[in-house]
């Protein structure tokens, strides 16, 4: 499928020994790459639909100091959607309420119709976008409710009830920010990691060196904020396995895309 990374520190710290690591395993996720370094009110994109380690743009990138507290890293391997800049991750967009979001995920949506009425809305052609989309929706639906941002617990327990629902016969490793707080989720074993550093949280779906990396608690969702867990929310039963069964079922939704 794809590799996910994502940072969340309590101060700006140089990330580039993680990154040249994690874009290394490119090799194996040829079709695209991104990163997004994200503050509280500015996403810096940057994004290409070629194999990350042959990149002349992100060699040069990664010789200058790339410093966050917030960043989001993609390396994508294509099953459904071609392999172009408007299927890459990040996805970016902003809610009604003016505050910008960016999504990354590893999986696959087999059965969860309700993301279907995005295919004409997207400007890419995967399921990850769609899930963004959604997920977007329902932030703005929840915050024309209540007729204002919502609070922390808000966002958290609107995401808690959308990830049990829609990991259910879905492989939904999900990271996700608002600028604040990092929101992760994985229904896959030993597909999800996660380091505690010097007031730093590192994610990663490979361990990325000889550090203590530790399986992310699973079938749940997590929130992290400047490198502090800070919330776990409720443990679902919906573990996806892979299988061969579904594996045929992908490439018959992508032959039909």
């Amino acid at each position: 499928m794809c590799e996910l990374f994502g940072v969340s520190a309590a101060n700006n710290i140089r990330l580039n020994d993680k990154l040249k690591i994690f874009f290394s395993h490119s090799i194996r996720h040829p079709h695209g790459w991104g990163l997004a370094c994200v503050s509280k009110n500015h996403v810096q994109l940057e994004k290409e639909s070629v194999q990350a380690s042959k990149s002349h743009y992100l060699k040069e990138r990664l010789s200058q100091p790339i410093c966050s507290g917030l960043m989001l890293a993609h390396i994508r391997y294509a099953t459904i959607g071609n392999v172009e800049y408007r299927n890459c991750h990040p996805f970016c967009g902003k809610d009604n309420m003016g505050v910008c979001w960016t999504l990354i995920h590893n999986g696959t949506i087999f059965d969860f119709p309700v993301i279907h009425n995005y295919i004409k809305k997207q400007s890419g052609d995967t399921d990850s976008e769609r899930v963004f989309l959604y997920l977007l929706d329902k932030i703005n639906e929840a915050q024309r409710k209540k007729g204002a941002k919502l609070s922390f617990e808000d966002k958290f327990a609107l995401f808690d009830a959308i990830v049990c629902k829609m990991s259910k016969g879905n492989k939904l490793n999900l990271l996700f920010t608002d600028g604040q707080y990092l929101y992760a989720h994985t229904n896959c074993r030993n597909t999800l990691h996660y380091l505690e550093e010097d007031g730093t949280v590192f994610l990663s779906t490979t361990a990325l060196d000889q550090s203590d990396w530790q399986t992310l608690p699973f079938a749940r969702l997590i929130a992290i904020h400047k490198g502090k867990l800070v919330k776990t929310g409720t443990v679902h039963q919906n573990e996806y396995i892979e299988s061969e069964e579904a594996m045929k079922l992908l490439y018959s939704i992508f032959a039909n895309l």
